[in-house]
């Protein structure tokens, strides 16, 4: 039975995000519901009770604008029409709606670095030529060397290869991505109107809230100098002119009701925070605590700087194991090396999937204790892991622009499998899915596991019910506990105590009068095995 929901109307004036549980949904490989091997807006309509019964607040969908799909959608050519793969506008508007009903809000996806390289404004830029207004929203600028020849700058991309591509007129467009995602320039006036009108357009369909793409990307040094590392200002993060942007977007978000998590990666705890500041976005995501290894000391390192950096502005903080971008949390606490990081990724590395399986459970514990927001990625809540996917059929440009090197990051976005008999795993009908499901992908179907009271997806269902009705959990303060080394223990008041055990060999529990949750089974003699999580009552 799912826990109840609070009322998800847009511009309802509680305060839902210090403490929602957000499921993210990547509707390409969620669930296929016109037969063409393509996840659309039709197969998450029809998955909604599922997302209900999960017990979460809200869907943050990734992009499903009109796209191109360079880069999985992230490289935007409409933001006001729905990609025809995944649906239509009249879909997606029956899709909040229907969400709304059973009490879940939609957040979505917008990418403000950078626009498709199919995007009008683009495309009239490059029609229009050089010193033209049309490319003045864009960075265009003649190259260096006797004939132009050489790009303007030396700055690294965010994936691999070059981030300046040459036009047929001999000027350079920038793009920090791929050549398809040319970054706009935000020290132009008609790109922060355009997406101020954006977020009106959505935010007047009903949706509740917007997840910001590289956040601290948009704005560029507008000399272009040269990369120097260490060189502060940085060229093109965290640049100070984001804030006043975003104070100009919390005021179009105040007006609907709406709220922002920013996709913020930032070293300096200080910089993070001023993200968070009252009059800009509300949240932030948390990588410091997605990328720890699977380790006490570091994890309560984590864990304390987090909160501290979040304590100055009184925000919340967010917590996450894993996302479309990054390896599957089953499969990298089955490595040796079980943090994250993302110039390590290679082929072939070995993963003990029963081992990650077992810590995958007790994170989930740890993570849903924690004071503040949770985020989790779909299939997570069904343990599934990170999937090979033969060379032939990659499609992440992250591979391709690394030479081959970097398995990228379809591995992650496998079409989820719900029905064990079906084709496909029941993803969608006949149809060969866009990616391929590995081989015994079946065995981690929704329909078996809702059946198994010992599976991961029951694991996450009682969880996420005990969430929402336990005072305790959600924000507010973490206590931490005497424990012995390699065990994580800490009181949520009133009355609830979260004991993980990441050490070699089982550990006492303290007292308690109940035992409200494991991640797997207790000793005989009721001690804590060793990668396993406990909720007791106290």
């Amino acid at each position: 039975m799912a826990a109840p929901h609070r009322d998800p109307t847009p511009g309802s004036p509680d305060d839902w995000w210090r403490d929602a549980a957000i499921y993210q949904v990547y509707p390409r490989s969620f669930a296929d519901g016109d037969g063409d091997g393509t996840g659309d807006l039709a197969g998450v309509r029809a998955k909604l009770p599922y997302v209900a019964e999960l017990g979460v607040d809200a869907v943050w969908f990734t992009p499903w604008y009109l796209s191109p799909l360079a880069d999985g959608g992230y490289d935007v050519a409409d933001y006001r029409t729905i990609d025809p793969a995944f649906g239509t506008l009249d879909e997606a508007e029956k899709l909040i709606a229907e969400a709304r009903s059973l009490g879940i809000r939609t957040i979505v996806d917008i990418v403000p670095n950078h626009v498709s390289d199919q995007h009008p404004w683009f495309r009239a830029a490059l029609a229009a030529g050089p010193g033209s207004p049309e490319r003045k929203r864009f960075h265009f600028r003649p190259g260096r060397g006797e004939h132009g020849e050489l790009p303007p700058n030396d700055w690294p991309s965010q994936f691999a290869g070059p981030t300046w591509t040459r036009v047929e007129d001999g000027e350079w467009y920038l793009h920090l991505f791929t050549p398809q995602q040319p970054d706009l320039n935000w020290a132009h006036p008609a790109v922060r109107e355009e997406h101020e009108s954006v977020l009106r357009f959505w935010f007047e369909r009903g949706v509740a809230g917007v997840r910001i793409d590289s956040a601290a990307l948009p704005v560029k040094d507008p000399a272009l100098p040269d990369f120097v590392e260490g060189r502060d200002p940085h060229p093109y993060v965290d640049r100070d002119e984001l804030h006043e942007i975003y104070r100009s977007w919390r005021r179009v978000a105040n007006a609907h009701g709406a709220v922002f998590v920013g996709e913020v990666w930032l070293p300096d705890s200080e910089r993070f925070a001023r993200y968070l500041r009252p009059d800009e976005l509300h949240t932030a995501f948390n990588f410091t605590f997605l990328a720890c290894p699977w380790d006490a000391d570091r994890l309560r390192t984590a864990i304390d700087d987090t909160l501290a950096e979040h304590a100055p502005v009184g925000a919340p903080a967010t917590w996450v194991l894993c996302n479309h971008d990054v390896t599957r949390t089953v499969t990298r606490y089955g490595r040796a090396d079980t943090g994250f990081d993302f110039a390590t990724k290679a082929f072939g590395t070995p993963t003990d999937l029963e081992l990650g399986t077992r810590r995958a459970r007790a994170a989930a514990l740890l993570t849903l204790a924690l004071p503040g927001s949770v985020y989790f990625y779909q299939g997570e809540e069904l343990g599934l892991p990170e999937a090979d996917i033969p060379r032939e059929r990659i499609q992440d440009p992250m591979h391709f622009r690394s030479g081959g090197t970097d398995p990228g990051r379809d591995g992650c976005r496998v079409p989820l499998p719900w029905k064990a008999d079906s084709p496909h795993a029941g993803f969608g009908s006949d149809a060969v899915p866009w990616l391929p499901q590995p081989a015994g992908w079946s065995a981690y179907a929704a329909d078996r596991q809702a059946a198994d009271p010992a599976s991961m997806l029951s694991l996450y269902r009682t969880a996420l019910r005990l969430r929402r009705t336990e005072p305790a959990l959600g924000d507010g303060a973490l206590e931490w506990l005497p424990a012995p080394d390699g065990v994580l223990a800490f009181r949520r008041a009133p009355g609830l105590v979260c004991v993980v055990n990441l050490a070699g060999r089982p550990a006492a529990l303290p007292d308690h009068d109940a035992v409200l949750l494991t991640s797997g089974p207790l000793d005989p003699d009721g001690g804590l095995p060793t990668d396993t999580a406990v909720w007791l009552r106290v």
